[in-house]
């Protein structure tokens, strides 16, 4: 079972004198007005006013008035940037290469993705067997003329001979779930609709659990939703007669309800949790008849799952006094914590673990890079998987009976390539490696660990071309997330590639906050703790000047979501710090963040205004909407998030780039590009991708004093 982000360079030898010798020209921009409408709010006998309350109405004219007049802003700017359609060139050619997923074998079919090179969304493919004749099974291309509907699941019955795939329209978590019969493809009942925050996990072959909130009353897209329940779906049945099996009760709240089955369907297991981090454990013996849920865990204090059984003996994954993370056994009848036994002990590196084939795979972090081992079902070490290199491996694992595993391995300079595992012997080949344009020879990746404001050692991976000159004026941009237990691990990224084209540096901190260290690591970057992740990203830059990477004129912060509050609280804390800020659908209002969907449930990492005094005050102490000063000059900014992001919604960026305007001087811009019909970022179709990483790319370089491209594209793309 598997555990289920400018102006112009020249040459490297030659890029001081490119940007010394030409005359940046200026593009004047000029602001569509945001008008203040005052709202008061009060928080422990402290009054804090918010100008721009009126743009948290998504659906209202004046807002979509708003974003039409700083788009057209926004896009005008771009248009001007002389060599934005030379980066879109590249990034759409090395792009264009044919790209698949490992196998997977469901009923009489092995099915895998695919995508020829620039379709927007990969396909679903499958033949019968290795010398089958391969077919479309499902397109997601085909599900709307704009590429805007996306693919977000698919799960099959335990014959394998019924299919459920869930469908995102323009971005949003609200998803659509479609059944359908394998064999003729053809769709079997009516749609559900409203599903989100869920998987399909099937019931043998007759129905199956998934989540959702009931829809809010207000604006579908940013009104709360506070109250997650599990259902079940008989196939036949209408959606409206699904009856709910967890959740929902007015005297116990949860934020998120998840079911899966083991892999012999004997127990449903349901993880309910409200926040982000920490869940209470169920079980539930389908073999009984009437049987009751039963308790495994019965607080919020742990981090535990199921990750696979053998009869009633369980094997759980927690961090119950481990925040490195171990597994345990126990006895499903007797399942909680003072009868589990060690199976896989904690070690000073964070375990993720996965089963397949009989055997369980130990995936460790050691300082963001993967180490995997290999036990039997009685805890013995069988082997260390020794992989291709030093990176990132992931994809271990999957069914009981299987005898080959597919596991993937890519670092930051090395596309990600699939290798064909025998799980007996441990021995592995190379089952497919991408043909890219891209020599990965030319790159190196270095880690360096640098110090903190508070003297703690953080690590860093530096990825460049090779033969660099440190002379302080390199192209640097420097990513970071820091929260939620998310790990940044090395990955290899077509922007990035055309990025490094450029002469640029792609530097990625682990920030506190994170989960590379594991528990210890993400607590001390949360709640009172936060200024511990900013510290560690201004320690990063700062590092980056010390060492002549890079310097302030020539340094671009950025990060998405939790990392686009990252930017935001960098930037206004340190605004001499950088050149360029790119803040993405980022969550910069920390006073309203929990009112919006399901931000509530944030509140681990970062604790709430109506929490205390003091934390009302820290918060309010880097908020990034609440901290933007009069007669500050802010770094060149273009904020970015998409018009159907209700995750965090764009109300936050909203805000954020409306008081950067009203505020900034000096003759840095700040610019707002809100994508239309895209969500938070997962099922954008690749145009859209391509369109806002040149857009991002174009502007950085530009606003760092190019004019011209460091490595202009060969001679086939046009200038």
């Amino acid at each position: 079972m598997k555990k289920l982000i400018i102006p112009i360079l020249c040459a490297a030898t030659v890029l001081t004198a490119c940007k010394e010798e030409s005359n940046k020209r200026e593009i004047t921009v000029n602001y569509p007005e945001t008008t203040k409408q005052p709202v008061s709010d009060t928080y422990f006998g402290t009054e804090v006013v918010d100008n721009y309350r009126w743009l948290e109405d998504d659906r209202s004219k004046q807002t979509e008035d708003w974003v039409k007049a700083e788009n057209e802003v926004t896009f005008d700017y771009l248009s001007k940037i002389p060599y934005r359609d030379q980066l879109k060139d590249r990034l759409s050619e090395l792009w264009n290469y044919e790209k698949i997923s490992s196998p997977f074998v469901e009923g009489d079919y092995t099915y895998y993705y695919k995508n020829d090179g620039l379709q927007n969304h990969s396909v679903v493919y499958r033949k019968k067997d290795d010398a089958g004749t391969e077919e479309v099974f499902l397109d997601p291309n085909t599900f709307s003329e704009d590429g805007t509907t996306s693919l977000s699941g698919i799960s099959f019955s335990k014959d394998g001979k019924t299919a459920a795939y869930s469908i995102s329209e323009g971005g949003s978590d609200w998803r659509k779930v479609i059944v359908i019969d394998v064999e003729s493809k053809k769709i079997k009942e009516d749609t559900l609709v409203d599903v989100k925050f869920s998987g399909i996990s099937w019931k043998g072959n007759d129905g199956f659990y998934y989540s959702s909130y009931d829809k809010p009353k207000g604006s579908e897209l940013s009104a709360k939703t506070d109250q997650h329940k599990l259902y079940y779906h008989k196939l036949g049945t209408p959606q409206k007669n699904d009856p709910v099996i967890f959740g929902g009760t007015p005297e116990e709240k949860h934020r998120y309800v998840f079911a899966y089955l083991t892999e012999d369907n004997r127990y449903l297991v349901i993880q309910a949790q409200t926040s982000t981090s920490g869940n209470k454990l169920f079980i539930k013996d389908l073999t009984q008849k009437n049987s009751k849920l039963i308790t495994v865990v019965g607080n919020f204090n742990s981090d535990t799952f199921v990750i696979d059984n053998k009869g009633s003996k369980l094997y759980l994954v927690t961090n119950l006094n481990a925040p490195n993370q171990k597994i345990v056994t126990v006895d499903a009848s007797n399942p909680t914590p003072e009868n589990w036994t060690d199976f896989i002990a904690e070690t000073e590196h964070v375990l993720s673990p996965s089963t397949g084939g009989g055997y369980f795979f130990a995936e460790y972090m050691v300082d963001a890079v993967s180490k995997v081992l290999q036990y039997d079902f009685d805890g013995k070490l069988v082997r260390e998987i020794k992989l291709p290199g030093v990176g990132n491996a992931g994809g271990f694992g999957g069914k009981k009976d299987a005898t080959i595993d597919y596991f993937t391995f890519t670092n930051y300079n090395t596309p990600s390539s699939i290798y064909k595992l025998d799980i007996k012997t441990g021995e592995y080949e190379l089952y497919w490696k991408p043909d890219i344009d891209f020599n990965s020879a030319d790159y190196e990746s270095k880690q360096v660990f640098y110090t903190s404001k508070d003297g703690t050692k953080v690590p860093m991976i530096i990825t460049y071309k090779k033969g660099i000159e440190l002379n302080g004026k390199n192209p640097t941009i420097l990513y970071g997330y820091g929260g939620f237990n998310i790990s940044l691990n090395p990955s290899f990224s077509v922007t990035r590639a055309v990025w490094m084209e450029q002469g640029g540096i792609y530097a990625v901190p682990n920030l506190r906050g994170g989960g590379e260290y594991g528990k210890k690591w993400h607590d001390a970057g949360t709640q009172m703790q936060k200024q511990n992740v900013f510290d560690d990203f201004i320690a990063a830059a700062e590092y980056l000047i010390e060492n002549n990477y890079t310097s302030s004129d020539y340094l671009a912060i950025s990060g998405g979501s939790n990392g686009g509050l990252l930017v935001g609280a960098t930037m206004t804390q340190r605004p001499d710090l950088m050149r360029v800020a790119l803040p993405a659908v980022g969550v910069l209002d920390m006073l309203r963040y929990h009112t919006f969907t399901a931000g509530a449930g944030w509140a681990y990492d970062y604790g709430t205004a109506e929490q205390s005094k003091e934390m009302f005050e820290y918060l309010k102490g880097y908020s990034p909407v609440h901290n933007v000063k009069e007669g500050v000059e802010y770094p060149a900014t273009m904020v970015t998030t998409g018009d159907h992001d209700d995750r965090v919604v764009p109300a936050h960026s909203f805000k954020f780039a409306a008081e950067l305007q009203d505020k900034q001087i000096g003759s840095n811009p700040v610019l707002i590009r809100i994508d239309v019909n895209a969500g938070h970022g997962a099922g954008k179709s690749l145009e859209q991708i391509i369109e806002e990483s040149s857009d991002v790319f174009g502007f950085t370089l530009f606003n760092m004093g190019y004019e011209k491209l460091p490595n202009p594209p060969k001679s086939k793309i046009k200038s």
